[in-house]
């Protein structure tokens, strides 16, 4: 299903949805944070998904990392929650969805990463790599935020 991000776009659709979805901000004992290339939009990101009924969302966490990057994490905290109205993302089957994020901390915990269904790429970054990938000013704002290890998670 295609994705397409507006942010802060006067011309964006209304949102029509909301969903809780997670991103995981996990790094690596060289301090490189998991990134990837998703399938849907080309764009670089951190894992993540949507919740499901019968999960927490430190499982989704855990869950959607190791689906998209066939590493497995430990969620060890909380970077931020994520709303911000101005940013909705259409899919190609009439769902616009308003962003709403919760972004946890993790470590790897096993695993190789692998690209899968919605990853074609899939790797360790390190922080002044960052500048040389698509990356969404989102996703961007989160990682920041993620090596920042503010003592209060960020509220948006």
């Amino acid at each position: 299903m295609a994705r397409t991000e507006h942010y802060h776009d006067p011309n964006a659709p209304k949102a029509n949805s909301i969903v809780v979805a997670v991103s995981v901000f996990a790094r690596d004992e060289a301090g490189r944070v998991l990134l990837i290339q998703r399938t849907d939009n080309g764009l670089w990101s951190l894992p993540g998904g949507g919740q499901e009924i019968g999960e927490s969302v430190a499982e989704t966490a855990v869950r959607e990392t190791q689906e998209e990057t066939g590493v497995r994490v430990e969620v060890t905290g909380m970077v931020g929650v994520y709303s911000d109205p101005g940013h909705v993302v259409a899919y190609s089957d009439g769902e616009v969805r308003q962003q709403f994020s919760l972004c946890l901390r993790a470590v790897p915990v096993g695993g190789t990463p692998t690209p899968s269904d919605e990853s074609s790429n899939v790797r360790w970054v390190a922080r002044d790599e960052l500048g040389a990938l698509d990356i969404h000013p989102s996703t961007l704002l989160r990682i920041t935020h993620g090596y920042e290890e503010r003592p209060e998670p960020y509220i948006g």
